[in-house]
């Protein structure tokens, strides 16, 4: 059987040309793809899920046309230093020096919480998912090579990237864009960078100060790798010198990926990635997420509808379906009034699937299946785009009601390309589960807790303060808070 990417052209936006590209993978119907995964000392933000997702979607229509896909998505479980500096403290090491228990125990902690978080939008798991702490020798290797080739040195037992060296070679900035003499010129002098030769040089290797925890030996020090050479270490060793894609945030296309570019070239004397891809930031209620703030939502938060933010607990589903509206290199914003459209929107999708297996077929069809398929097809073909894709299965919903309604009709094989079309496209490549049947226990909570709130309006109204108060007391006893504000009574379980 002909694999379907035959038929179909993709076309990527490449960070690096800054346009659009025909995809042509390095070998005939493999897929190379490496994604920077989480740094493990706190729980997953909903932004690391949404870029996350944006990768799945890309990993599962790949799959569906056929690819043999290799996905590696790592973990970083060491050297990564608090706001990415050369100097201070490791983020896993002062998470675990403040709860008082081993650096591995809180990388254990995290990165099942990463996998639990996953799991509940309904992710692929990536092929393969290799560990920092596990590459070290490979990273070890990667700096002989580059001190060999001289465009890296050692300075009281560290090992900085020589930026300015690499630079007469090739060219540092070429995805972000930057010109390094520019850089430079802005860059002031900090304390902690005194052994550089300049403030651009980063560390391959740092030196582990006596009170630091993770460290392991070198042939320079005790210490630890830098953060941007574990990705190239392990996505080199996994893909080869040269792969198809490398995703990730665009938070990382500076200083990150630049980095991961400069190493390899200056390794490999070639560039490592032919694609760069980079998801876009999420945003809430028009405003930068933040905890000081308040606007600010935890994953788990959306499922229990426990958060000031939202106004109900909302499917794991329907979330997904709402963070796949936008397009990957888009900015979201994460609103309640954009989850409960969504949720409408989820609902109408689910329904329309099942009235599926019970249309009645006739001898023709007043809806062009085979040119509607293929616009669903060159919808993801074109650098994956699930607001165009959805737009046009919400067209074939529109004519599953009129044929379950009698003003329009489909043949029987025409009633098969349909079936096989949407689900292949919303449960295979987007992903999406139909929960739209399934009443969570926090839904439940939800709409019950609701109920009590709405009799206690209604009892407070008619002056009946003794039931008002006596429905408050009785939820405060379970666990459950009520708190009246302008804008009505909302709750919170303890």
């Amino acid at each position: 059987m002909t694999p379907t990417y035959k038929s179909q052209q993709i076309k990527i936006y490449n960070s690096l040309s800054g346009e659009k590209e025909i995809f042509n993978p390095i070998n005939e119907g493999h897929v190379g793809m490496y994604v920077c995964g989480p740094t493990v000392y706190s729980n997953v933000h909903l932004g690391n899920v949404r870029t996350f997702m944006s990768f799945d979607v890309v990993f599962r229509y790949f799959k569906h046309l056929g690819y043999k896909v290799r996905y590696v998505r790592n973990i970083t479980d060491a050297g990564h230093l608090e706001n990415d500096a050369d100097a201070g403290e490791d983020r896993i090491a002062k998470k675990a020096r403040l709860e008082q228990i081993e650096p591995m125990e809180v990388v254990q902690r995290y990165t099942v919480d990463f996998h639990n978080i996953l799991n509940k939008f309904n992710f692929l798991p990536p092929s393969i998912e290799p560990t920092a702490t596990g590459h070290i020798i490979e990273q070890i290797e990667i700096i002989k090579t580059i001190i060999d080739k001289g465009l890296a040195y050692v300075v009281n037992g560290s090992v900085y990237f020589d930026v300015l060296e690499y630079n007469k070679q090739k060219k540092y900035g070429i995805l972000s864009k930057r010109n390094v003499e520019d850089l430079i010129h802005n860059t002031r002098e900090l304390d902690g960078q005194t052994d550089k030769k300049n403030p651009q040089d980063f560390a391959l290797w740092k030196k582990a100060e006596p009170q630091h925890i993770m460290r392991w030996p070198s042939p320079w020090s005790d210490g630890f790798p830098g953060w941007h050479l574990e990705c190239t270490a392990m996505s080199t060793k996994y893909l080869g010198e040269s792969f198809d894609i490398h995703g990730g945030g665009m938070d990382l296309k500076f200083p990150h990926h630049e980095c991961e570019i400069a190493q390899a070239e200056a390794c490999n004397d070639h560039a490592p990635v032919n694609y760069w891809m980079h998801a876009n930031m999420l945003i809430m209620n028009g405003k930068k997420m933040a905890k000081s703030t308040g606007n600010y939502i935890l994953p788990t938060e959306i499922f229990t509808g426990d958060n000031n933010n939202i106004s109900k607990a909302y499917s794991a589903g329907v979330a997904r379906f709402f963070m796949l509206q936008a397009h990957y290199r888009s900015i979201l914003d994460f609103t309640d009034s954009g989850l409960q459209a969504s949720e409408k929107g989820f609902n109408r999708l689910m329904e329309a699937v099942k009235n599926l297996e019970q249309l009645q077929t006739s001898n023709q069809s007043t809806f062009e299946i085979a040119t509607w398929q293929q616009k669903c097809y060159d919808a993801m073909n074109d650098d994956f785009n699930t607001p165009i894709l959805i737009a046009h299965l919400f067209d074939a919903v529109k004519y599953i009601n009129q044929v379950k309604d009698g003003s329009a009709s489909i043949t029987q094989d025409d009633l098969e390309i349909l079936k096989q079309t949407m689900n292949g496209f919303i449960f295979e490549v987007l992903g999406i589960e139909d929960t739209a049947e399934v009443s969570t226990d926090s839904n439940k909570l939800s709409g019950t807790v609701e109920l009590l709130i709405k009799l206690r309006q209604e009892a407070r109204a008619n002056k009946n303060f003794a039931l008002s108060d006596q429905i408050r007391d009785e939820l405060a006893a379970m666990g459950i808070q009520l708190q009246d504000g302008k804008e009505g009574t909302s709750f919170t379980v303890n």
